[in-house]
Parts: structure tokens; C-alpha cells; sequence
């Protein structure tokens, strides 16, 4: 953690509302002493702290949570090989891989910025136009400190538990905590999180975090920790506060020129404005040997893309009929990496630049969808053997895919399977497959078996690949924290 806490100067961030969405914008380094003073820096402070998490989301949590499942491999490259990602998909996974430390990093000092928020929100003196934006400001520090330690948690185990500031010095002593006691954090912070977002809604803003966002997330962990009481609750006050619906059409999900506001409960932001703001998932997803002809930037060279391409095991998961199958997966015929022309899969739920005349792509990123609350509003009802009860909620999903025709079953082990498969293909691309497999303790078999169809049709995977046991269900620890910060190494590695 050594490059986490870093407290003298502060990176603070500017911020402008503009299409009714959050665009976060770095900002040179100002002193820490003379600053926080009103509202006005307290929201750029808070604004600070989405910015890990921006970029992660971007850059490393796809390979740690989507091109690991079943859902997502690569097409070969001959011309830059796998580096540190395919590795991950075939589950060749080493604690110097610099996928799992970006991650690492990146989470502690969002969670470094949560901390500072939340220490500096009591200053004497500040000068506060309305109480509610204090209250909106702890609430996104809570919420965000929350989902940092969630990702980190079902990535790695229990890791290092850091609530306040601390100094470089003090924080090479602070060592794993347990996961159960990451877990109560979490639950902890959620709620008090809940509290103060009840008193901010005259201050709610598209693109921040709210008070439904942090219920959404409460019951996604207390499904992980299979508190199903606990979760029926707070997913059916989501339901029930009428606030958000499914859109009637999928694909308007994934339209960066509408971001959506109605189904998306919290979404990472980005934007075309900026390099720093946007994001290039269409350049690193489309086949690499597709020049511009599915970016349509043929100005901007894609020799290292390729990654997160469908898998035969998700294209076969789509029943006849779903709506989601063409809105998820693309379909370029052209040259391989072998020099043979087919038809090659790819991610098509982000699209190429609206107007950028480069590589900036402004699609928001969905991290709570109705839909979500939804599924796992069925899934805590079927687990709490109330089956008939979870049928109506997975049917408004599959009517919106146009799977209309009524299911046909009350067993509850059957619903599982039926719950299982709608999340595989209404949440593919969006980093939950991994989690989900992991959650419902179908992770070994599903990718143990994944893998010998992998190896089978793949000539170019590594003779190890896909050696897979329960120790590889948790990442390893950064090489870094174990050397340095002498953390403890999960068993395996």
C-alpha cells in the first residue's frame, strides 16, 4: 500500500455538469491546508473520488471480472501476443501480474480519497449553503468507499481495512483483515450512507451516487453473503420507490449519445470531452484485424485489440429470439488472425466515438441496473423457497429480451438455473459474470468445463491454461504488498 496514502498535496478535481451527466475533470494539485472552505470545494473533493474507480472500471476490473468467466476470451495476435490479460482468461494467474496490482492501487486511493472526505467533512467554519449538500457529499464518500472494498473483496479476500487517514508510515502496518469483517464494513457504511442520502434528494444529480444506489448495492452484498432476509428488504424498497423501470428496448441501454437515467441506478460516467474523461472499449474489443470498419476511426491503430470476445459458451447461452443477442454481439466478417476470413465475434455493447475524430468513447459504464435489482430480487425470493413469488420479476426481464412465452416451472433448482442464465446474458460485458459464478459456487465446474472446450477449438492457448482449483476462486495478492508491506499472500500462489 505504499503508494496509497499521500495526504500533503491532494489531487483535486473539477467538475462540470453538462448533458445531465457527472464529467469528472482533473485539475492541477492544490494545497490541502488553504482549501476546503465551502460546499463548492467539499463537491470537488467528493467528485475526486469517483476518479479511481473511473479508471479501473476501464483498464483492469473488464479482465479481473469478465474476460476470466466464461463469457469473454481474445482473438490471437500473433503481432503483440497475450501479455498480462489473456494470461487471466486461461487462469495462468501470478501475483505480478500488473492487471492485479493496477486494480489494487487504483481502489486504495479511491479509497485514500473516500477516507480524506469523510475526515474533512466536520471542519469548523465551512461554509455550507444547504445542510443537504454535506449530507450528499458523506453519502458518496460511504457509498464509493463501500464499492471499492466490495470489488477488492470478492477480487482478493479480506485485504487491508483503512477507515481513516494514515500516514505512509503507518500504513505498511496495517495488515488483512478478515473478509467477514470487510463485509461488515461494507454493510456499515451502506446504511449510514442510506441515512444521509435520505436527507440530500433536493440535491440529487444524474451521475452521482443516491440513496438507491446504496440500497441496490446493500442488497448485491447481503445476496454475496447469502443474508436473504436481509436482502428481500432493502432490493423491494428499490422496487417498490417506483423511481426507476426498465427501458422498453434494450439497446437504448448502451447509446452513448442518451445516457440513460431511467433503468441505470449507478453508472460510471465518461465522456468524448477529454482523454481522461473518456474511454476506449470499442478500440480494445473489436477484432484487431478490423482496422476501422466496426471503430470507424481508421486513423487510430487497434494492432493490440482483440479482447473480451465472445465466447462460443455465451453465444450458445442467448435462447432463439433474444433481443439482447444482437445488441451484445457483434458480428465482423473479415480476416483472422490466421489469415482466413470468417465471421468473428465481438463486443458490441460499446460503440465507436460519437463526434471525437480519435479514440475518446463516451459510454457510460453500467454498474446498478433495475434489471439487476430485479434478478436479484427473484434470486433472494427462490432462495427463501417463495419460487412462485420470483417468477413475475424474471418474466419482466425476459419480456423485454421478447421472450414473452410464460415460464413454465415452480422448482426451485430450476429457477436457479433459469436466474443464472438471464444474468449471463442481460448483464454480459458489464464485469458481473465472474462475481456471479463465484457467489453461487458454480465457478470451478462452469470454468473447469469451459476450458476443455476452449483448449479443444484453440490452438493457441498454453498447455497449462485453464488449470483450475478453489484457490484460484481468490486473486492473488499484488507481489508488491507481499514483499513490501509483508501482507500475507492468499494459499496457491
Amino acid at each position: 500500500m505504499k503508494n496509497i496514502y499521500v495526504f500533503l498535496i491532494f489531487t483535486i478535481v473539477l467538475t462540470g455538469c453538462k448533458d445531465n451527466f457527472l464529467e469528472i475533470y482533473p485539475k492541477s494539485t492544490l494545497s490541502e491546508g488553504s482549501f476546503y472552505q465551502s460546499d463548492v470545494e467539499f463537491t470537488l473533493l467528493a467528485n475526486g473520488c469517483y476518479v479511481p474507480m473511473r479508471d479501473y472500471e476501464k483498464n483492469q476490473h473488464w479482465i479481473l471480472a469478465e474476460l476470466i468467466s466464461d463469457n469473454a476470451s481474445f482473438q490471437n495476435n500473433v503481432k503483440t501476443g497475450e501479455a498480462s490479460k489473456g494470461v487471466i482468461d486461461q487462469f495462468i494467474l501470478n501475483s505480478d501480474n500488473i492487471a492485479y496490482s493496477g486494480f489494487w492501487n487504483l481502489s486504495y486511493n479511491g479509497i485514500t480519497r473516500c477516507n480524506k472526505l469523510l475526515s474533512e467533512l466536520d471542519r469548523p467554519n465551512v461554509n455550507w449553503t444547504k445542510a443537504s449538500l454535506k449530507e450528499r457529499c458523506k453519502g458518496e464518500a460511504l457509498f464509493l468507499r463501500s464499492l471499492y472494498y466490495f470489488n477488492l473483496v470478492r477480487q482478493f479476500g479480506g485485504v487491508p481495512l483503512v477507515l481513516n487517514p494514515v500516514t505512509s508510515q503507518e500504513a505498511v502496518l496495517i495488515k488483512r483483515s478478515k473478509d467477514s469483517q470487510i463485509y461488515d464494513s461494507i454493510i456499515a457504511d451502506l446504511k449510514e450512507a442510506a441515512l444521509s442520502f435520505g436527507k440530500a434528494r433536493d440535491v440529487e444529480e444524474n451521475g452521482r451516487a443516491n440513496e438507491m444506489s446504496v440500497l441496490a448495492l446493500l442488497g448485491k452484498v447481503y445476496l454475496t453473503i447469502g443474508n436473504f432476509t436481509e436482502a428481500e428488504k432493502v432490493l423491494s424498497s428499490v422496487i417498490n420507490s417506483g423511481k426507476y423501470a426498465l427501458l422498453p428496448v434494450y439497446a437504448d441501454l448502451f447509446n452513448p449519445s442518451k445516457k440513460d437515467f431511467k433503468e441505470t441506478i449507478f453508472a460510471i460516467q465518461y465522456s468524448e470531452n477529454s482523454v481522461e474523461l473518456s474511454n476506449q472499449f470499442i478500440f480494445t474489443f473489436a477484432p484487431h484485424t478490423s482496422g476501422g470498419a466496426i471503430t470507424n476511426r481508421p486513423n487510430v491503430n487497434i494492432v493490440a485489440a482483440g479482447w473480451n470476445q465472445p465466447t462460443q459458451d455465451l453465444i450458445n447461452a442467448f435462447e432463439e429470439g433474444d433481443k439482447r443477442k444482437e445488441v451484445s454481439i457483434g458480428i465482423w466478417v473479415g480476416l483472422d488472425w490466421d489469415n482466413k476470413v470468417k465471421p468473428i465475434p465481438y463486443c458490441g455493447k460499446y460503440k465507436a466515438p460519437i463526434s471525437a475524430p480519435d479514440a475518446r468513447c463516451g459510454d457510460n459504464l453500467p454498474i446498478l441496473r433495475y434489471s439487476d435489482v430485479l434478478l436479484m430480487y427473484a434470486e433472494v425470493l427462490n432462495e427463501l423457497k417463495r419460487t412462485s413469488d420470483a417468477i413475475p420479476y424474471i418474466q419482466l426481464v425476459r419480456n423485454r429480451a421478447g421472450l414473452v412465452k410464460p415460464l413454465a416451472t415452480n422448482n426451485l433448482e430450476e429457477v436457479r438455473v433459469i436466474i443464472a442464465k438471464e444474468r449471463q446474458t442481460e448483464f454480459c460485458f458489464e464485469n458481473q459474470r465472474w462475481y456471479d459464478l463465484k457467489r453461487t459456487g458454480k465457478a470451478v465446474e462452469v470454468m473447469a468445463a469451459h476450458g476443455i472446450r476452449e483448449k479443444a477449438s484453440k490452438v493457441f492457448l498454453y498447455p497449462e491454461s485453464f488449470t483450475l482449483n478453489t484457490n484460484k476462486l481468490l486473486a492473488p495478492i499484488p507481489v508488491s504488498e507481499v514483499s513490501i508491506n509483508k501482507i500475507d499472500q492468499n494459499p496457491g500462489y
